[in-house]
């Protein structure tokens, strides 16, 4: 049974997240009325002083960060690949995401560190390319997963809403899932590279996601034309919030 959740608004279902991060996220989207999610790949010249820098812009600007690390390892790696290194992300990172290929010791690592810093995770659910393998069965052994571990695992990168996905009788009628979709485009259908994109509307409305995650839409060739590349992030930002609007309006 699916839930009804998602169609309220973020400030509502705030109230009833328990994991501080996730709380944190949609009550931020609700204040700053928008769902948009960029991508700042590739950083050549990785120094700590930037993560400072993206700390001290994101108390300014009201943002949480996310680190799309895709962790893929046994739980006691990824416990020291999320807190140690170089990087140090679970200092910095409100969310990080996580693929569920590993099994659950990859949620138990990071929760040992993340948890008691009121972090939040991800499972790869479903991905955005062509052919991808996470699908079907797999799937629903990522959103069981999330079930078992629901104090830390917040939601899923996925293409649509995962509440009920796989559920026995009883479980899915109150689950609500953060779902942040990447492969999101305004003009571009594909990549060349395996890559499908869909609009904002298909991603909020049509699909129920609640987190338009955009890369190449925004920054795209020339990153040295900030005034293009703001405009099209104010363009996506309105975009994926008239989606949002319209799909609690309906409710």
């Amino acid at each position: 049974m699916t839930s009804n959740a998602y169609k309220q608004s973020y400030g509502e279902r705030a109230k009833r997240h328990s994991n501080p991060a996730a709380k944190q996220l949609l009550e931020t989207m609700e204040r700053k009325k928008t769902n948009l999610c960029t991508h700042i790949d590739i950083l050549e010249d990785f120094e700590y002083s930037i993560i400072e820098r993206l700390e001290a812009l994101a108390k300014k600007h009201d943002f949480l960060i996310f680190e799309d690390r895709k962790f893929a390892d046994i739980g006691n790696t990824v416990a020291l690949q999320y807190s140690a290194g170089v990087h140090k992300i679970a200092k910095w990172s409100h969310i990080t995401n996580a693929h569920p290929v590993p099994g659950p010791s990859i949620v138990k690592g990071l929760a040992s560190v993340g948890l008691p810093l009121q972090r939040g995770l991800l499972l790869l659910a479903e991905m955005s390319t062509a052919g991808t393998l996470a699908k079907d069965t797999y799937t629903e052994e990522a959103v069981q997963m999330a079930r078992e571990h629901s104090d830390f695992v917040i939601g899923f990168i996925a293409q649509r809403r995962m509440d009920g996905v796989g559920a026995v009788a009883g479980q899915g009628s109150d689950e609500d899932f953060l779902i942040l979709t990447p492969g999101v485009g305004l003009e571009e259908k594909g990549d060349g590279m395996g890559q499908q994109y869909r609009t904002p509307h298909e991603v909020v409305l049509d699909s129920g996601c609640d987190v338009i995650i955009v890369g190449r839409g925004i920054y795209g060739k020339n990153l040295a034309d900030v005034d293009a590349i703001a405009a099209r992030a104010e363009r996506y930002m309105t975009e994926g919030w008239a989606a949002y609007l319209k799909r609690i309006s309906s409710q």
